[in-house]
């Protein structure tokens, strides 16, 4: 329990000055400029401009990007306990020493996948930069990448089953990427494209001002509480349970079809834009993720039978 909760004040202290994943400011979806009175000014919500800072103790300042890390870190910590006491999976040892391995697994991924996927002409350049988390940049598929690495090896160190834990974890974890979308929404951060339709939102850190699909919402949604809704949902009528690897596979498979779509409409990144025609990074790195999904449920079940 000691490690848990130096775990907890280890995050929070490197949260006061975690800034955000990385700040978009393209034009539009192609990098062109698009003219403001080209675009339907119908249901047209202006964004405040929102205080990235949730609370402000002194010099301390607890953002509300760090928030979403540890409330989404935290409740697959209770998730994870809630069921270990239901079903002995783990040993309390083991427990307690998960929260650091998620913290350090997550952040180390996170930073390195936004180095290596997102900008590394620039790091190769300025080296010294890649320690900087403070200035901005993570991914989520690197942190998931840094996630499923942490967790092979925390349970080869405490002798849990991998897929066990991991079909748990897949099941809370949505809840945290529908924090971190949120956090997104109030940073003012990786909005959508602009939109001709009758709804869209006008953010002031967009230097168009145009209309743009509140992208942040759609991801929170349909990436977030939707998979974790459902998952939930067949974790309690369904003995899909004991078919290990079934949780982390469907995971894989919606996380990804919804990245896939919704990055229709959201913004590419202004350093890379399109990679070629109108596929995004976003894209190209979820359809590994619905190739990995598919093989750990049917890699797993061929072995079962």
């Amino acid at each position: 329990m000691y490690c848990s909760i130096k775990s907890v004040i280890f995050l929070t202290c490197l949260g006061t000055s975690f800034a955000r994943p990385h700040q978009d400011f393209a034009n539009d979806a192609g990098g062109r400029t698009v003219p403001y009175k080209n675009i339907k000014l119908m249901q047209i919500i202006q964004l405040p401009a929102f205080d990235p800072v949730a609370l402000q103790l002194g010099p301390l300042a607890i953002r509300w990007y760090s928030l979403a890390y540890i409330a989404g870190i935290l409740s697959a910590m209770f998730f994870i306990n809630y069921q270990n006491k239901k079903q002995q999976f783990m040993s309390q040892k083991a427990q307690d020493d998960w929260l650091m391995w998620a913290v350090l697994s997550i952040i180390i991924g996170g930073r390195l996948g936004y180095v290596l996927f997102y900008n590394i002409g620039y790091f190769l350049s300025n080296p010294l930069e890649i320690f900087a988390i403070w200035q901005g940049g993570m991914s989520f598929h690197g942190g998931l990448l840094g996630s499923i690495i942490g967790l092979f090896w925390f349970c080869r160190v405490h002798g849990v089953k991998f897929l066990k834990i991991a079909d748990i974890i897949a099941v809370i974890a949505p809840l945290g990427i529908f924090f971190g979308r949120m956090a997104n929404f109030i940073n003012l951060e990786l909005y959508g494209r602009p939109t001709n339709g009758d709804f869209g939102m006008i953010f002031p850190s967009d230097p168009l001002g145009v209309p743009r699909y509140p992208s942040q919402l759609f991801e929170g949604v349909f990436e977030g509480l939707v998979p974790c809704l459902v998952l939930l949902l067949l974790m309690k009528f369904t003995k899909l349970q004991q078919k290990e690897g079934i949780f982390s596979g469907l995971f894989l498979i919606m996380y990804a079809i919804a990245r896939i779509i919704i990055e229709n409409f959201r913004e590419p990144d202004a350093q890379i834009g399109f990679l070629f025609g109108s596929v995004t990074m976003g894209q190209l790195l979820s359809v590994p993720l619905i190739l990995l999904g598919l093989t750990v449920i049917f890699w797993h079940r061929k072995l079962q039978h």
